[in-house]
C-alpha cells in the first residue's frame, strides 16, 4: 500500500504542476475574472475532460483502495502529464507571466492543496491518499478561482494603493492635458496616430501597447509620466459596463475620442446597448470646458450623440453618412483615393479650411481614424499644414493591416483582435491588390450568441473579395465556410487547416500568375 501510494504521489506532483500551470495561464488570459473563467471552463470542458474523469476516479478510489483502481490512476496521471505538456507547447502565443499577483495566488493554491492532503492523511490515514492525490490534480481546474476569492481583500488593498498613488501624481500636475480614447475597435491605432500628430508641438505620453486597464494606466502614470509631459493620451478598454467610468475616475480626461461602437466582447457585455452605454461613459466624464470627438461614420455613435452638446464629429463623406443627413460642423474627409501603395484624402475643418494628405496606410477604413486624430490635434492647436509630413510618415500599428514583403509574397498582417466591421474592411482592402488574394483566418470570437451569424457574414464578404480562403481550425470557422459557399465560392479554393503554419505553407505553394497577397485576419488567443 505504501509503495503504491508513493508512486501515485510522485506522479501527482508533476501532473499537478502541469495542470496548475495551464489553468493559471488561462485564468490570466481571462483577466483574473472568476465569472469569465467559469464561462471559459464551461465552453472548453471537453479540452479538460481528463480532469473531470480524474476527479470522479479519485473519489471512487478514496473509498475503494483496490489495485486495479491504482493502476488506472497511474495511467490517468501519465495521460495528464502527456496532455498538459502538449498544451504547454501549443499555448505559447502569450505565455503565462509570473506577476506578483500570480505568485500570491500560487502560494494560496499550494497551501490549499497541501492542507487538503495533510488533513486527509491525518484523519483518514494512508489508504485514500492515492485517490485524493488524483482529485487534487483535477481540482487545479477551479482552485485558481478559490485562491482568487481568498486573496481578494489583499489584491484590492494593493490595487487601491497603487491607483491612489497614480491619482496623486496626476493631481499634482495642473498643466497636463489628458485625452481619453475608447471604442470597440480602432482605439489603439487612434492613440498612436494622435501621438504622432501632437508631438510636432507637444511633449506627449501615451499608454503603451494594450495598457488600457486601470492597472495598465496606473503603471504608465507611476513609471513613465514626467513633469515635462504636456499631454497624456490614455487608451481605455472595457469588457463590462462601468469599466470606462472607472478609468475616467482615475485620470479625469478633458478631451475624449470614441472611435467606434460595435459587436465586440458580447460575451461579457451581452448587448450592443450595453456596449454603447459603456463607451459613452467617456463622453459623460468630459467637463464643460472639454470636447468629445465622435466617429460620425458609426451608426451607434450617431444614435447616441444627440445627448452630448459639447461634441464634434469626424467623418468621411461616405454613402452611409450622406444618406443619414448632415452631421453638422464637424471634420470631414473627402476625395478619398485608395491603392495598394497608400491612401490620399482631403480634410475639411468646421471653419471650411482644407488640406490634402497622403499616407502609406492602405484602406479607406484607416482614413476615419486619421480624420479623428487630425480633428483632435487641430483643436489642440496643431495647424493642418504641420500635420502633412507626420501623416505621410505614419506606420501601421503592429498586427493591424501591417504589410510585410517576402519576395513574391506580401503578407498583410491584420491578426490583432478582429471584429465584424474591421474584418469586412480588411477583405475589401485585399480586393484592391492586383494579384492572387489569399485570406487566412481562424474566425472571430467573443461575439456571444451572434458569433455564428457574424462569422457567416464574414464568409460572404470573403467570397466576394478573395481568390482563396484558408480557414484555421474547424471549431470557429464552419460558419465562415458556409457563408462563402452560399455565395458560390469554389470549394476547391476553400481549405480548412488545424494550424496556422499549415495554412501558410499551403498558401505559399498556390500556383498562378501574379504576386501573392496573404491577409492574416485575426489570431485567436491561447484560451481559444
Amino acid at each position: 500500500m505504501i509503495i503504491r501510494t508513493v508512486i501515485a504521489v510522485l506522479l501527482s506532483a508533476y501532473a499537478l504542476f502541469l495542470t496548475y500551470r495551464h489553468n493559471m495561464h488561462m485564468f490570466q488570459l481571462n483577466g483574473y475574472k472568476n465569472d469569465e473563467h467559469l464561462h471559459w471552463i464551461k465552453k472548453n470542458i471537453r479540452q479538460q475532460w481528463l480532469l473531470v474523469f480524474g476527479f470522479i476516479l479519485g473519489g471512487v478510489r478514496a473509498f475503494f483502495p483496490l489495485l486495479p483502481l491504482d493502476i488506472l490512476i497511474y495511467l490517468t496521471l501519465l495521460l495528464d502529464i502527456l496532455v498538459y505538456r502538449a498544451l504547454r507547447r501549443i499555448n505559447n502565443k502569450k505565455p503565462l507571466k509570473f506577476t506578483a499577483r500570480v505568485k500570491r495566488m500560487t502560494v494560496t493554491i499550494l497551501v490549499l492543496t497541501a492542507a487538503a492532503f495533510i488533513c486527509c492523511a491525518v484523519f483518514a490515514g494512508i489508504r485514500p491518499l492515492t485517490g485524493v492525490a488524483l482529485m487534487l490534480v483535477s481540482a487545479q481546474m477551479i482552485l485558481n478561482i478559490a485562491a482568487n476569492i481568498i486573496n481578494h481583500p489583499i489584491e484590492k488593498a494593493i490595487s487601491d494603493y497603487y491607483i491612489n498613488d497614480a491619482k496623486r501624481i496626476l493631481k499634482r500636475d495642473d498643466n497636463l492635458t489628458i485625452i481619453g480614447v475608447t471604442g470597440s475597435y480602432g482605439k489603439t491605432s487612434m492613440k498612436f496616430f494622435l501621438k504622432e500628430l501632437l508631438q510636432t508641438k507637444y511633449n506627449v505620453l501615451v499608454t503603451p501597447g494594450n495598457f488600457n486597464t486601470p492597472l495598465g494606466v496606473t503603471i504608465t502614470v507611476r513609471n513613465h509620466l514626467k513633469p515635462t509631459h504636456e499631454i497624456f493620451i490614455c487608451e481605455m478598454g472595457a469588457r463590462r459596463v462601468g469599466e470606462i467610468k472607472e478609468l475616467c475616475d482615475l485620470v479625469h480626461p478633458k478631451y475624449g475620442i470614441i472611435t467606434s461602437v460595435g459587436p465586440q466582447h458580447l460575451e461579457t457585455f451581452f448587448s450592443i446597448d450595453n456596449i454603447k452605454k459603456t463607451k459613452f461613459e467617456l463622453a459623460d466624464a468630459i467637463p464643460a470646458e472639454g470636447m468629445v470627438f465622435l466617429n460620425g461614420d458609426n451608426e451607434y455613435i450617431r444614435e447616441q450623440a444627440g445627448n452630448y452638446p459639447k461634441k464634434t464629429f469626424y467623418f468621411t463623406e461616405s454613402r452611409e453618412t450622406v444618406r443619414t443627413g448632415s452631421l453638422g460642423e464637424g471634420y470631414r474627409a473627402k476625395d478619398i483615393s485608395v491603392s495598394q501603395f497608400g491612401t490620399g484624402f482631403t480634410i475639411v475643418t468646421p471653419e471650411g479650411e482644407t488640406e490634402t494628405f497622403q499616407m502609406k496606410l492602405i484602406g479607406a477604413h484607416n482614413v476615419i481614424n486619421i480624420a479623428g486624430a487630425i480633428a483632435a490635434a487641430h483643436t489642440l492647436g496643431v495647424a493642418l499644414k504641420d500635420m502633412k509630413i507626420p501623416v505621410r510618415r505614419l506606420q501601421p500599428v503592429e498586427h493591424r493591416m501591417q504589410l510585410r514583403e517576402h519576395g513574391v509574397v506580401t503578407v498583410i498582417d491584420d491578426a490583432y483582435n478582429s471584429n465584424p466591421v474591421g474584418s469586412k474592411a480588411a477583405v475589401e482592402t485585399l480586393a484592391l491588390f492586383d494579384g492572387i488574394r489569399i485570406l487566412i483566418t481562424p474566425g472571430m470570437v467573443e461575439l456571444g450568441k451572434k458569433e455564428e451569424e457574424y462569422n457567416y457574414k464574414f464568409g460572404t464578404y470573403a467570397a466576394e473579395n478573395c481568390d482563396y480562403i484558408l480557414l484555421v481550425g474547424r471549431k470557429h470557422t464552419e460558419p465562415i465556410r458556409k457563408g462563402a459557399l452560399s455565395k458560390g465560392f469554389p470549394e476547391e479554393k476553400l481549405g480548412v487547416f488545424e494550424r496556422l503554419e499549415d495554412a501558410m505553407g499551403y498558401a505559399y505553394k498556390i500556383k498562378g500568375q501574379g504576386h501573392k497577397y496573404i491577409l492574416l485576419e485575426n489570431d485567436l488567443p491561447d484560451n481559444y
